[in-house]
């Protein structure tokens, strides 16, 4: 099952991951001037795993891994030459391995710890639907003007949204990549401002853009499509409204259509495709399966950092921004040790505690990711979301159903937005804080076109409005001290820079 932001939380190659090289420390090269023995047959039994084996970006290096790969036992799935990853697909047990010890290759390691399966059907559990009366009552509460449901968008009035679609919308030249497990792009409430152009079907690892194959493989899969919805709902005068009305949205399908989890290969192939199609901005309310945090001192867990950091950085330089969900855990990512009891989420967990600075929640905390914990409608951090000082750059509406309640129709703390077939219903999570920034960060790309990713990043956080560290933090009034926010009104670990505001953003 998908490990979505609103469900449970939610020598490298130069200059490639230098950003990581800084912070990690140089990853080992290993050197072999013997050639490759003859591998042994892999037992009959033995299963098909997936792996990313990370090179040396030269044209001569690449080839060489490649055949190295083949003697290894290995089937290349995809290369993607400009960063050095190859995807391989291996029933040889040693396969990762022999790979670290062939020249050329920095880094190597199975992306996964259950075999490849054939395909089929999954979903991600139940959401809110609003109902036929929800939704009559809501929209007798409507403003002139508003959309239907908007009366239930406690979150829009949060952050000025509603006020922001007044003065600029967006522009219909920026893009935001929902990469999550599918967009329902024939929503009414989607389909206005939709680029299939920019979509793709990613899981597995390989760019599939034939028509609809972004889309969610059942119409229980809600999630990408809510948050597409988050963004870029237009005004159009049915169901809500978006952040950034005026924008683009397009869809990266990185579901496995097994298990619904969010292997490596299928987000670097996500980040990749991003870039090469002009997004302007990614949303990544996820983190990648199977591990909630990757340790580099392990070599399989290195690989993926590698991977993942390589893709994410390459769209950086593209011109590509990337925001992320920090997590739904309420775990303090700036503390010096975190007990991760669900991995792996793809066979069996075992309970282990790490670093959080050495074991790093991919993509949200690789270097130039916008990370984004979640709020209620008091602006006080929501009691599920993960933080830390120094990791966390702003906050947004993610929703608190426990104890943020709105003064509205439905008197529901959590997210409504979009849903498949046409539907609309609730959620919350850290999953649906990311798009509200992502939505801000689209506003600010509109208003200053030539922004690159960095000086977006810095837009984004200096509009933020902060509201400091509470004196204490117990949600729900038992005297417990349930986080502890570090910093002051500048910065802070509970929200960063700041909530994100999209009236300052186009005022």
């Amino acid at each position: 099952m998908a490990h979505l932001r609103s469900r449970r939380r939610l020598g490298l190659a130069v200059p490639l991951v230098l950003s990581l090289a800084a912070s990690l420390g140089p990853l080992p090269t290993a050197v072999s001037a013997a050639p490759l023995a003859e591998p042994a047959a892999p037992a009959a039994q033995a299963p098909t795993l997936a792996y990313v084996v990370n090179t040396r970006t030269d044209r001569r290096t690449v080839e060489s891994v490649r055949k190295a790969i083949a003697e290894a036992g290995g089937t290349v799935v995809v290369t993607h030459g400009r960063i050095g990853v190859i995807v391989v697909h291996s029933a040889n047990p040693g396969f990762a391995e022999a790979m670290r010890a062939v020249r050329g290759v920095e880094s190597a390691g199975a992306t996964r710890t259950a075999p490849l399966t054939p395909a089929g059907s999954t979903d991600e559990g139940p959401v809110q639907v609003l109902t036929k009366q929800q939704a009559a009552k809501t929209a007798g509460a409507a403003k002139a003007g508003g959309e239907p449901l908007e009366a239930d968008q406690w979150n829009l009035r949060a952050i000025g949204a509603d006020r922001a679609a007044g003065i600029d919308p967006g522009s219909a030249r920026v893009t935001v990549a929902v990469i999550d497990n599918g967009v329902d792009d024939t929503h009414p409430d989607l389909a206005p401002n939709f680029s299939a152009a920019q979509s793709a079907n990613c899981a597995g690892g390989k760019a599939d853009t034939r028509a609809g194959a972004w889309r969610p493989y059942s119409p229980a899969i809600g999630h990408g499509t809510h948050v597409a919805g988050e963004i870029a709902a237009p005004r159009n005068g049915v169901g809500i409204a978006g952040v950034a009305p005026g924008v683009k949205v397009s869809a990266i399908n990185v579901s496995d259509p097994v298990n619904g989890l969010y292997y490596p290969e299928s987000v670097v192939c996500a980040f990749m495709f991003a870039a090469d199609h002009g997004v302007e901005i990614t949303n990544n309310s996820y983190y990648v399966d199977p591990w909630l945090y990757n340790c580099v001192d392990e070599p399989d867990q290195r690989a993926i950092v590698d991977a993942v950091d390589r893709a994410q950085s390459y769209a950086q330089r593209k011109g590509t921004l990337h925001v992320a969900s920090s997590g739904n855990s309420n775990h303090d990512l700036d503390s010096d040790a975190l007990v991760d009891a669900s991995s792996p989420d793809d066979s069996t967990p075992v309970e282990r505690t790490v670093d959080p600075h050495e074991c790093l929640d991919v993509p949200t905390q690789l270097p130039g990711v916008v990370t984004v914990g979640a709020t209620g409608v008091r602006n006080v951090k929501s009691y599920y979301s993960s933080y830390g000082y120094g990791v966390v750059d702003v906050a947004a509406p993610g929703g608190d159903r426990l104890y943020q309640i709105p003064d509205t129709p439905s008197r529901n703390g959590r997210i409504l937005s979009t849903l498949p077939d046409g539907k609309y219903g609730y959620l919350q999570g850290t999953s649906m804080a990311a798009p509200h920034a992502a939505g801000v960060a689209a506003l600010l790309k509109s208003r200053y076109p030539h922004a690159t990713p960095a000086r977006l990043r810095a837009l984004l956080k200096a509009q933020a409005d902060n509201p400091g560290c509470p004196e204490s933090y117990d949600p729900n009034g038992d005297g417990t001290q349930d986080a502890v926010c570090e910093g002051g009104e500048r910065r802070n670990g509970f929200y960063g820079a700041g909530i994100v505001d999209a009236l300052d953003a186009v005022d």
